[in-house]
């Protein structure tokens, strides 16, 4: 091919490249960027609703993180996040290993048992959420008190699993039951895609099940774990349907606080103030990706030469 044809060929090539690529540039701006500016910005300025107009909007700087930070009701949602980013965390990613250990091992009907324990997260959150609060938690007719019953265990009969004081407790267990599934795909795709002569050297060597584990599967799946630990961060960050449901001081988090300055409450609309929302939102984003940075940085993939 003559140079001036190549060269005519690899810009009308380019050209298609762009044009292609137009549609999704435009998408990623509109529903990505231009979102994520504007809450940015709205952040350091008093507005009464995200329909106010640019000319009505105050310029208050840092006032409203400092409002966040003074606001004892978002002070505690960070708390109640935080416990549920950690005990929740840790429950779930090891029950998520440990069942992900357990289904890619050679055992009758395992893609079964994986869809069964994958099944909580093709329902909705809300849905799951009054399933644990009408059903399993009731305190007359719910399966865990007339299981407990039938056992003979009274005092786990009678406990008030919906009370102030446990409120908290059994919506970290709804969420727990929700979220293994999902962390349990994960992992078994990471343990799946670690070549088989590591485990048939292991066998030859006499190795056993947790030496196996500490020494091949944890250290090969270490970029799984790092990015199962984000995802957990951001789903935590988003948390909103279960306290919703599970509605009480103890199980406040930042996402119902951001929707309420937003949207204001169901019996009072005064304490709309959008430009709060988006600091609250702004802060939860800035958790996240810090978050990520430091796991980055601690967590480092390992791979074994053959």
């Amino acid at each position: 091919m003559p140079f001036s044809k190549k060269g005519a060929f690899m810009k009308q090539t380019k050209r298609s490249v762009l044009i292609f690529m137009m549609p999704a540039v435009v998408l990623m701006i509109v529903i990505f960027l231009y979102p994520t500016l504007r809450t940015i910005i709205m952040s350091m300025f008093n507005a009464k609703s995200v329909t106010t107009p640019l000319a009505d909007w105050k310029f208050v700087g840092i006032d409203n993180f400092i409002k966040l930070i003074e606001t004892p009701l978002f002070v505690r949602s960070m708390a109640n996040i935080g416990k549920i980013w950690i005990y929740n965390g840790i429950a779930t990613l090891v029950l998520s290993m440990l069942f992900a250990l357990a289904f890619t091992k050679d055992i009758r009907f395992k893609k079964f048992f994986r869809t069964i324990v994958y099944l909580p997260n093709v329902i909705a959150a809300i849905a799951v959420g009054y399933m644990w609060l009408l059903y399993v938690y009731n305190s007359r007719f719910g399966l865990l008190t007339t299981t407990f019953s039938k056992l003979g265990l009274t005092k786990l009969a009678e406990f008030q699993w919906l009370s102030s004081d446990n409120m908290f407790l059994s919506m970290c267990i709804a969420n727990v039951f929700g979220n293994v599934g999902y962390f349990m795909m994960m992992f078994i795709a990471g343990i799946e895609k670690i070549p088989t002569d590591y485990f048939e050297a292991a066998s030859l060597e006499g190795a056993t099940g947790s030496q196996r584990f500490w020494h091949i599967i944890f250290p090969l799946t270490k970029g799984v774990l790092r990015t199962a630990i984000v995802l957990w961060t951001t789903r935590t960050m988003g948390f909103f349907a279960l306290s919703q449901v599970f509605a009480g001081v103890n199980t406040y988090t930042p996402m119902l606080f951001t929707y309420q300055t937003l949207f204001g409450t169901e019996v009072a609309s005064e304490s709309i103030n959008a430009g709060m929302a988006a600091a609250a939102a702004v802060l939860m984003t800035v958790i996240v990706v810090f978050v990520s940075l430091i796991l980055n940085r601690a967590i480092k993939d390992e791979s074994y030469d053959m």
